[in-house]
């Protein structure tokens, strides 16, 4: 028989519980676009209808391992987030604000 899982925390001591807590806390940190289109509560009909696309172009995006930034920002957003890019160094962090204003490098 399924239990409920707030009956098996109620079950788990207060250091399991906080060791539960931190995985999924860490978890959250990092996963795939499906993964966080489900955690925040959308299907990809839903998504696609707030970005005027077909859903069948939300699943194509989530599959894929290399796409533009912009389509990227426009699926964070449509999900009720905000996009930063951020490079990381040995000396610090950079948080990349505007595309538009890289030159590309002449090539000689």
């Amino acid at each position: 028989m399924a239990r409920k899982f707030n009956e098996l925390r109620a079950k788990m001591s207060t250091q399991a519980r906080k060791r539960s807590k931190d995985i999924y806390g860490g978890l959250l940190k990092e996963m795939p676009l499906a993964e966080l289109r489900r955690a925040r509560g959308l299907s990809q009909e839903v998504l696609a209808k707030t970005l005027g696309v077909k859903q069948s172009s939300v699943s194509k995006l989530e599959r894929r391992t290399d796409m533009y930034i912009s389509s990227l920002r426009s699926h964070i957003k449509a999900m009720g987030g905000e996009l930063e890019i951020i490079a990381r160094f040995p000396d610090g962090e950079l948080k990349i604000a505007d595309f538009s204003s890289i030159e590309p490098k002449a090539t000689s």
